[in-house]
């Protein structure tokens, strides 16, 4: 494969970024990978993972790279851009991983050098892990990236960014900020903040104990606990980032769960089996669109989780 871009530096280095560096390597879509992480245990890590060349600062990891991606929690994108403005490349391509996007752009765009081109994007993929450790190559096979060009964007820096993505294994689509920021509050933020509440539910009920919990976790819990253990740091900024849409998705979701808990309490079957019936057809489409598997026990291995 040709190389698309000769320096990529990447500012976090945990999952995500250390997916891109592996992602990257085995395309050999890139000549050289920079990184910086601010923990230096971090830095110390993916130096022996041989990740990247890790500088010991950010600004010294984005001189002259062609593109740069903000791998870090949404929080912590207007100090990052403080640091790194001066030092980026005229003619760059500046992106992010960012799970929110009206909020990283309010962050990004006071510090942004004219002659940079900023491009937001959102690979939907990941683990429950973090760290570099937790990296791997395939994270982005047939899985998306959203783009969030702004206005008046670059075409050619556009379809070049894309590019990459693909070279990554990623499918890409286009989005408006607003609407990529309502569509993950229905596909990821409110269904994590649900999880978080379900598991800290069976936390907090005294009738019912923690071995027991542990002992006796049925597939949907077992799955809440595995969404619950995501980073919380990340999860905390997403939801602060993306207070509107997720608001307004929980207020959907407290309607219909009281159309239920009525259901339920009049014992109306009809209503209770129509419903089910309709959301069953959702996850018929997620198959169908080879976002997840229909293979039994959801693909686990007999030892564990797949």
């Amino acid at each position: 494969m040709p190389v698309i871009y000769d320096r990529v530096a990447l500012i976090g280095l945990g999952l995500i970024a250390s997916s891109i560096a592996l992602a990257a390597k085995r395309a050999g879509c890139v000549g050289e990978i920079t990184g910086y992480a601010r923990s230096s245990d971090t830095r110390d890590t993916a130096r022996e993972l041989d990740l990247c060349t890790v500088c010991d600062t950010a600004a010294a990891a984005v001189r002259d790279a062609d593109l740069v991606i903000l791998c870090v929690p949404v929080g912590a994108m207007d100090s990052v851009m403080a640091e790194i403005a001066p030092a980026l490349k005229a003619g760059a391509v500046l992106s992010d991983v960012g799970s929110t996007k009206l909020s990283v752009i309010a962050a990004v765009e006071p510090h942004l050098p004219e002659s940079v081109h900023f491009i937001p994007a959102h690979p939907l993929a990941g683990t429950e892990h973090s760290g570099p450790r937790a990296g791997f190559a395939e994270l982005y096979d047939n899985r998306w990236c959203i783009l969030v060009p702004p206005e008046g964007a670059d075409r050619d820096q556009v379809a070049r960014l894309a590019d990459f993505w693909h070279a990554l294994g990623a499918n890409t689509d286009e989005m408006d900020a607003d609407h990529h920021d309502l569509v993950l509050a229905v596909t990821s933020h409110a269904p994590h903040l649900i999880a978080y509440t379900m598991v800290g539910v069976a936390d907090d009920l005294s009738r019912v104990t923690d071995s027991e919990v542990i002992k006796y976790s049925a597939a949907g819990f077992r799955d809440f606990t595995r969404i619950a253990a995501s980073d919380p740091t990340m999860w905390r900024d997403v939801f602060l980032h993306n207070k509107d849409a997720t608001l307004e998705i929980l207020g959907r979701f407290t309607e219909e769960l009281f159309a239920l808990q009525r259901a339920i309490r009049q014992g109306d079957g009809d209503h209770l089996h129509a419903y089910f019936t309709r959301t069953r057809a959702i996850r018929r489409g997620i198959i169908e669109a080879g976002q997840d598997t229909d293979a039994p026990n959801f693909g686990r291995t007999p030892g564990g989780a797949k």
